[in-house]
């Protein structure tokens, strides 16, 4: 096949030369990535290997090498895994199919400093690209396991790259990096150096499975010399806590999570007795972009006997713990082990509880001694943790524990639900919340007035699944969890001398509007009556006690569920201007067109300050247009 010049994608590119043109404050990175991708390649082969007899493939002696070549100033990392096809080297080389690529781009060229950069490049699987931050041109060579013929790439970074089939390409994958000049004012970074690799490589790798060798080059006598291997390949979850720095931690997270900060907590868990195991899990400190696409890579590294079975074991953790990152070691499991067993297996359930478990009593734990870090963590992924007070019951209640949720008690700082029990008024019964899509909006609803004028608090619930947990979970330590936006409110009406309720007097004095206006708006509301949760606005929307909210039959929708149409409640305040006067105009002239046109802008009102839309907004325009006009 002849050589091609293929353009990259326009991402790609614009990646490139961020990395071209990078003052990032760290280049030596570029090589624990090089390395990171020659250990995925190696794990991804002996797997290979187990799963496919007829694969026929040498894995005796797995390992990757770094050669360095001083007067042409070029680095090679060379593997000898399971490389890749010249589909693979378009697919994976030439384009960045990741669906967060672009906010990622904008935040790597807004970060305020190198260090904040640093911090982006690793989350989007780009390390391959971070080689073009120490070199002019980068070529590939590859071939993969089980097939006779390679590919080379090349290219200098410039929007093109070039593509062609070679025939002599031994199996696996070999970097080469045509290194930029020399700066003879900062050996710090002379990457042919062979102490500044072993320093690199000691400090960001000396945990990976495989050999990680150095190729010398001659000695004196002309001979060649044997391999060095640099790194200790001792697995950290193996070895004693007190052996291991926070540092060598924090390393072998950013080569699983390919994040480039700190985690925010790391966890150790050793099991003991019938069925033995370690486990090392990092908690990281910022959400990844696509935590909530479709696509995201979850689940932890699953090793059996220090052999590497799979890199994305979904089945060790539940769904809304799938931000974690880690590493399980089993010493009972099959090596044949597939993912249908997996399934299956009463020791990966068995393991699945006990680290959930683990984790929830972390989070705990930071709640109680570091609010820094809890208050980060729940910012990061309290909203994905919320997702289990869903989807596993057996761990609601330590979920609920560690939950925290806005509330009008404290503008800054949220509120657990114990902590909101406590501060509950005497003769209160009730948890009382209001969803919404934001803050703002939920404390400008009109449902708010009534709980802020007698000074109750309400939790303001901002995110998706809070429409979902709620009616799941139903109440904490006996306390109903009730929307003030459902079912009629009573927080107390006051009574007059003769021992009627306010709410009594004014119902038979509003009767005929409300019998009216629930017969005129019949097409759109089940009910017209009065409120005892409005002070300040004339009407309001409500749903039934048992009826689904708005937002939560656009969700079910959302998912292709047939959710049919639910008639609210449109509710009066009776001591409102607009309303008195709309009650005298009914009982003075009955029903009348004028009247008519009143009621309905009344109910559109009602929806537009919960943040709906009116049915017919061009008729609602029409309307308010007119009654304008009127008033000049």
């Amino acid at each position: 096949m002849p050589t091609e010049t293929l353009e990259f994608q326009v991402e790609a590119r614009q990646l490139l030369q961020l990395m071209i043109h990078s003052v990032y404050s760290n280049k030596d990175v570029f090589l624990r990535e090089l390395v990171s991708n020659a250990s995925d390649a190696l794990d991804k082969l002996r797997l290979a290997s187990l799963r496919d007899d007829g694969l026929d493939v040498d894995v005796s002696d797995l390992h990757i090498e770094i050669e360095a070549d001083k007067d042409a100033r070029t680095l090679t990392v060379r593997d000898n895994g399971i490389g890749m096809s010249y589909d693979e080297v378009t697919r994976l080389i030439g384009t960045i199919a990741n669906s967060g690529t672009a906010k990622f781009l904008q935040e790597l060229r807004e970060a305020k400093d190198a260090a904040s950069a640093d911090g982006l490049i690793g989350q989007f699987g780009v390390g391959f690209y971070s080689g073009f931050m120490v070199a002019d041109e980068v070529t590939l060579v590859t071939r993969r396991a089980g097939e006779k013929q390679g590919t080379r790439w090349t290219s200098r970074g410039e929007g093109t790259y070039t593509l062609e089939t070679v025939d002599e390409a031994p199996q696996g994958t070999a970097v080469t990096l045509h290194l930029k000049p020399a700066d003879p004012e900062n050996q710090l970074h002379d990457y042919t150096s062979p102490w500044k690799i072993r320093e690199i490589v000691k400090r960001y790798s000396d945990f990976i499975t495989w050999p990680v060798r150095l190729v010398p080059g001659k000695g004196d006598d002309g001979e060649q010399r044997e391999p060095e291997t640099l790194n200790s390949m001792k697995a950290l979850w193996a070895r004693p806590r007190d052996e291991v720095s926070d540092d060598e931690y924090h390393e072998l997270y950013k080569h699983l999570s390919h994040d480039w900060r700190d985690p925010l907590e790391t966890v150790r868990l050793q099991a003991e007795g019938t069925f033995e195991y370690q486990a090392l899990l990092f908690v990281p400190s910022h959400a990844p972009h696509d935590l909530f696409t479709q696509g995201y890579q979850r689940g932890l590294q699953l090793y059996v006997k220090r052999v590497f079975i799979m890199d994305d074991c979904e089945e060790l953790l539940p769904p809304y713990l799938r931000f974690v990152k880690g590493v399980v070691d089993a010493q009972d499991l099959s090596l044949n082990v597939s993912r249908e067993i997996l399934q299956q297996d009463r020791h990966i359930r068995m393991m699945r509880s006990r680290l959930t478990k683990k984790l929830l009593s972390t989070v705990k734990d930071l709640m109680a001694s570091d609010q820094d870090k809890y208050r980060t963590f729940w910012r990061e992924f309290g909203t994905v943790l919320k997702e289990g007070l869903v989807t596993d019951p057996d761990n609601r209640d330590a979920i609920l524990a560690v939950s925290s949720f806005a509330g009008t008690h404290d503008a800054e700082e949220p509120t657990t639900l114990a902590a909101y029990v406590e501060r509950m008024k005497e003769g209160q019964n009730e948890i009382y919340y209001l969803t919404g899509d934001s803050r703002q909006s939920i404390e400008n609803s009109p449902h708010m007035e009534a709980f802020r004028a007698k000074g109750i608090e309400v939790l303001l619930l901002t995110d998706p699944v809070d429409e979902v947990w709620v009616d799941v979970v139903g109440e904490f330590e006996g306390k109903k969890l009730r929307s003030i936006a459902k079912g009629e409110v009573d927080l107390g009406a006051g009574e007059n001398a003769d021992g009627d309720t306010e709410k009594d007097k004014s119902g038979e004095e509003y009767a005929g509007l409300l019998g009216w206006m629930t017969e005129r708006l019949g097409d759109d509301v089940k009910e017209v009556r009065l409120s005892s949760r409005l002070t300040v606005s004339p009407a309001c929307i409500v749903s039934d006690a048992d009826d689904l909210t708005p937002a939560l039959e656009n969700m079910y929708r959302a998912m292709g569920q047939e959710v049919p149409a639910t008639k609210r409640i449109l509710e009066l305040n009776p001591e409102h201007q607009l309303v008195k006067a709309l009650n005298q105009a009914y009982t003075e002239n009955g029903d009348r067109g004028e009247l008519a046109e009143t009621a309905e802008l009344l109910h559109a009102l009602a929806v537009l300050a919960e943040g709906g839309r009116p049915k017919e907004p061009a008729r609602f325009v029409q309307l308010v247009t007119e009654r304008l006009a009127r008033t000049l």
